[in-house]
Formats: structure tokens, C-alpha cells, sequence
């Protein structure tokens, strides 16, 4: 099979593009003819190295992909060849990546693609989609009638975080970079849309949540979180959610955030239980039949040009250039 891989941490431009065994599947594993995988940060810092996990080299990155059943091991109960399959988890804790034409992932990991929905669009919801359903209602409690607030409402996290919370019957206020992505956001259902780079952003927050008797749950998807701020806008008993900023030491405002029974919780999508992770992918099945869901694809690309995938992954990631709204997904 073709696939793209690396034989030693470093730069994007390390991966190769090539010729590798086609998996055989294992016991409980689905061998999966990849019809579309996406390309998360996760997958360009296991790359680089900057997070220390177990690689087996040749190593394929990627975490998410979507396509039909080739083959099911002796003992998978839950599909057959030929069912279309959507999933995430791959490429971490020893196991190999979805960057090639077939994959072997264990069907604990995977979930039926709901009628409609292509393989493209499965896999570019896949880890942001788990993730934002993880934080918002394992992690966040989000209830009907509450307020949210997001970081980049139309990123990939972001507009799933916007998509879901609307879902469930949230008021949401999100930011953005532009007046493209301002009507994008709003056509996502974002209630209040602001520009991030507006001098007076924390007084627009912060008079939306005064009107709304504060923030209750504050999604928090930048790099350096400034907690003093955040925490002066919620609600008693609010929760604060992280899902990034590894090397961020901010200063933490103790005083008003334990007198307001505020909740700060960290999360990794990766920790979730296969369980865990079940319930996300029923719901968001569940969302997109009933046209709730809309994953969103920046960007196309074929499997051959993974390297530049994972470049323009870093420059807005780690570079945050802006030239990207949505997944970057790429087809075999």
C-alpha cells in the first residue's frame, strides 16, 4: 500500500511518501481501506517529537480517517466488510496512523458512517468532534439555557464546540479573525460573534455575560489562557474548560475563583475510555442524521502531499498565520 510515514522525529518535510506492507487486522482489529484521514496539531507534535510517545519506525501519523470495511478479524462483532466506518485514536500509544491507503484499527475505536455523511467530511469531525462533545458534556456539564463562551468559533474544535452547544439548547458567544469568518461563524448558530483583535473584546464579553448573569461554561482553545480575565466573567459554579497550552504557566487568580465555586478542568481527548468515546460517536451520528452536525473542511489535499499537510498544519497552529479555517483532510 501507499502510505505516508517517517523513519525519525523532525520537520514536516521528514515524511516520505511510499511503499509499506498493507496491514493485516488482528483479532478484534477492522482493516479499513481509508476513503479520507484528517490532519490534527496532535499529529504534527508526535511528529516533531514534542510529545514523548512509543513510535515503531516506519511510523504513519494520523489519529482520524473514514472509509468502507475490507476485512474484520475472528473476533469483531460489530461490523462487516463493506460497512463505511469513521474513527480516531490512531497513531498514538504504539499504534500506527491512518496516512495510507489501509489502516488496522481495533473496532473498538471505530463507528458506523451515518447515511449521507462522505468520508471526508467522518473524518475531518472525527478527534475535534470527540473532543468537543467530551469537554462540553462529560467535563463541562453544558445544560440547556446556559452560556457559553469559545476561542475561534470557527476553527476545528471551535465550530464544533459552536455546532454542539447549540444542540443542546446554549446561548453562545465565539470570536473570530474576520468578517468571513464572523458570517461563517454565525451561520455555524453562534448567537453573539466578536472580533478578536478588537481592543475593547473583553468589554464586549464581559457585557454580553453581565446580561446573562455571567459565563457558564468558558471553552478555552488558546495557547496562553489569561485566566484573570476569564474567571472575573463567570457565573457561580461555572466551568472553565482547557484543551491546550502544554508549556503555558499562567497566573491563577485564586481568590475569586474558589469564593465563586468555579470548576477549572483540564482534558485530553486521548484519555477517554473506548466507552467514553462510544457515547460521542453515537451523538454525533446521532446530530449530523439530524443536520446539527456539519464537520468542516478547510482543505483538501491528496495523501502524496502529506509533508505540505503537515507544514500549513504548523504555520497555523504554532505560526497562527489564519490562512485556515476548518480540517485539512487528506485522500489516498
Amino acid at each position: 500500500m501507499q502510505a505516508a510515514y517517517i523513519t525519525a522525529t523532525g520537520e514536516p518535510e521528514n515524511i516520505q511518501y511510499g511503499e509499506l506492507p498493507t496491514p493485516e487486522p488482528g483479532p478484534t482489529e477492522v482493516l479499513v481501506k481509508v476513503g479520507a484521514a484528517s490532519i490534527n496539531p496532535i499529529d504534527t507534535y508526535l511528529r516533531g517529537g514534542a510529545i514523548a510517545m512509543p513510535l515503531e519506525f516506519p511510523w504513519i501519523p494520523g489519529c482520524d480517517l473514514a472509509g468502507p470495511v475490507e476485512a474484520v478479524g475472528s473476533n469483531v462483532t460489530r461490523f462487516k466488510p463493506g460497512d463505511r466506518v469513521w474513527g480516531s485514536n490512531q497513531s498514538l500509544f504504539g499504534r500506527q496512523g491512518t496516512l495510507a491507503e489501509y489502516a488496522a484499527v481495533d473496532e473498538d475505536w471505530l463507528y458506523p458512517t451515518p447515511e449521507g455523511e462522505s468520508d471526508a467530511e467522518a473524518a475531518a469531525g472525527a478527534l475535534v468532534g470527540i473532543t468537543a462533545h467530551l469537554g462540553l458534556f462529560l467535563h463541562g456539564r453544558l445544560r440547556e439555557g446556559e452560556l457559553l463562551f469559545v476561542n475561534g468559533g470557527t476553527g476545528g474544535v471551535g465550530s464544533a464546540v459552536v455546532q454542539f452547544a447549540k444542540a443542546a439548547g446554549a446561548t453562545v458567544i465565539a470570536t473570530v479573525g474576520n468578517d468571513e469568518k464572523k458570517r461563517h461563524c454565525e451561520s455555524l448558530g453562534a448567537d453573539h460573534v466578536l472580533d478578536y483583535h478588537s481592543p475593547t473584546l473583553d468589554d464586549e464579553i464581559q457585557a454580553i455575560a453581565e446580561s446573562n448573569g455571567g459565563i457558564d461554561v468558558w471553552w478555552e482553545t488558546q495557547r496562553e489562557p489569561a485566566l484573570e480575565r476569564t474567571v472575573g466573567m463567570m457565573k457561580k459554579r461555572g466551568r472553565i474548560i482547557i484543551m491546550a497550552g502544554r508549556e503555558a504557566r499562567p497566573a491563577f487568580p485564586v481568590g475569586p475563583f474558589y469564593v465563586n465555586d468555579l470548576t477549572l478542568v483540564g482534558f485530553a481527548m486521548f484519555n477517554a475510555t473506548p466507552d467514553e468515546q462510544r457515547t460521542c460517536g453515537e451523538g454525533l451520528n446521532a446530530w449530523y442524521s439530524d443536520g446539527k452536525w456539519k464537520p468542516q473542511i478547510g482543505r483538501e489535499m491528496p495523501l502524496s502531499e502529506s509533508a505540505a499537510a503537515h507544514r500549513l498544519q504548523e504555520e497555523n497552529t504554532l505560526g497562527k498565520q489564519g490562512t485556515l479555517s476548518g480540517k485539512i483532510v487528506l485522500i489516498p
